[in-house]
């Protein structure tokens, strides 16, 4: 019985911790916060970036952006939702540095995408990710 009661209590806190999980936050240099996206956003951008987010986004983030791809499942840390207004308030900079320095289970892409217009481009893609 004493086992019983240890468990329910231990599966109370796993699941209280689930719902009060924050995400940490990712500081972003004043500098790359305020850079400005060169790229116009316009079709040709998005779709360009779209067909980035295809090949190197989407297993993990999901193909709309809810951090349910496939391999979500496998990393320590959710997917950010990309569709929520927190995610819409940061600046074009602040996301291309996401992207390009990267951080625990986000990969740095500065290396697989060496051409800066191809950020620029999934930055306006991950525009039009809103609920």
């Amino acid at each position: 019985m004493k086992n019983l009661t240890i468990l329910s209590v231990l599966s109370v806190f796993v699941i209280a911790a689930g719902f009060t999980f924050q995400p940490k936050p990712w500081p972003v240099p004043d500098k790359a916060a305020k850079a400005v996206n060169p790229q116009k956003n316009d079709a040709a951008s998005v779709s360009a970036g779209k067909t980035l987010w295809g090949k190197h986004c989407a297993s993990c983030h999901g193909k709309t952006g809810l951090g349910d791809g496939s391999k979500a499942a496998q990393l320590k840390t959710q997917p950010e939702d990309l569709s929520k207004a927190s995610f819409h308030t940061q600046s074009d900079g602040a996301i291309f540095f996401k992207i390009s320095e990267g951080r625990e289970d986000m990969p740095s892409f500065k290396k697989k995408l060496p051409d800066t217009e191809d950020i620029w481009n999934l930055v306006n893609y991950m525009r039009t990710l809103k609920k």
